[in-house]
């Protein structure tokens, strides 16, 4: 998580960096590499956060079908 975060912070950095040189220089290109550079940084959070919900939902499914399997150890006459 905090690897991520300082590569994240160090991405819009650079962009915003980039974007300054942009407006000095009049370049459009510089603009549109900061541009893409935030838009990956925005991607990179997209995509921790996506796969933190699927693997949280993955251990959940994962859990259940554990307790569902230890309900045949269990003999019947215990369950009644």
């Amino acid at each position: 998580m905090f690897m991520i975060l300082v590569i994240v912070i160090l991405l819009v950095a650079w962009s915003l960096c980039l974007m300054e040189e942009a407006v000095e220089q009049q370049e459009f290109s510089l603009m549109l590499a900061g541009f893409l550079v935030a838009v990956a940084a925005a991607a990179m959070v997209a995509v921790y956060f996506l796969m933190g919900h699927y693997v949280g939902y993955m251990q959940q499914i994962h859990a259940s079908e554990y307790k569902q399997s230890l309900i045949w150890v269990i003999p019947q006459e215990d369950i009644i």
